[in-house]
């Protein structure tokens, strides 16, 4: 039975996990934001019940939440350290729910103290351009519809392909297959497949090894 991933512990220690970032949007809404060029600066950690399956993305995760959680607190450099230091080993712990495998501590030790050397700057992060807030109370019917007005203003690009994957694996709750994104994109098989990179061709392999 999968262990139901612990939000409360990082709840309970105010630590950030989700920020859309500081670019304005071109259109903003009660319930969304829209990016017409784009914006790499939203991070949304655990916004599914996926979990973290390999190392690469288990670092990934460690990256955004020191650069998200390392301004703005009380604490000395030292300290600021030691307690993502905690929050690292919590979410690396399989018994908290956060990933699927065991990391030996040397390497878990090791992936902390780069993370720490990189310096806090913000991580690679892929672009988006629809970003739906939190608490927006829209169904599943209602956001494929904003997205479909929305890109009616905007050529489908990787951006707009890589929200439609996202709506495929965690809102539909299915696997990503060329013609489901193109369902969700109101366009043809053949247009994905032309927009779409090698970068989001691994993705769709990552999304789909969760399920």
């Amino acid at each position: 039975m999968s262990q139901t991933r612990n939000i409360k512990w990082l709840n309970d220690r105010r630590i950030i996990y989700r920020f859309d970032g500081n670019d304005i949007p071109t259109i903003e809404t009660d319930q969304y934001k829209f990016y017409e060029n784009g914006t790499h600066s939203c991070y949304h950690l655990f916004n599914s019940k996926a979990k973290i399956t390999t190392y690469k993305s288990l670092k990934w995760h460690m990256l955004v939440l020191y650069y998200l959680n390392r301004d703005g607190v009380e604490y000395d450099y030292v300290s600021i350290r030691d307690d993502m230091r905690s929050v690292f080993k919590f979410i690396a712990d399989k018994e908290n729910g956060f990933v699927t495998f065991f990391i030996k501590q040397k390497i878990l030790n090791e992936m902390i103290e780069d993370v720490f050397n990189q310096g806090g700057d913000p991580p690679k992060n892929k672009m988006r351009k629809v970003i739906f807030k939190l608490y927006n109370g829209l169904n599943l019917s209602e956001k494929l519809s904003i997205v479909g007005k929305l890109i009616g203003r905007s050529k489908i690009d990787n951006a707009m392909i890589y929200d439609a994957m996202l709506i495929v694996r965690y809102s539909l709750q299915q696997k990503v297959t060329i013609a489901r994104i193109a369902k969700v994109l109101n366009c043809s098989s053949r247009t994905i497949y032309r927009n779409m990179d090698k970068h989001l061709k691994i993705e769709k392999y990552i999304l789909n090894e969760e399920i």
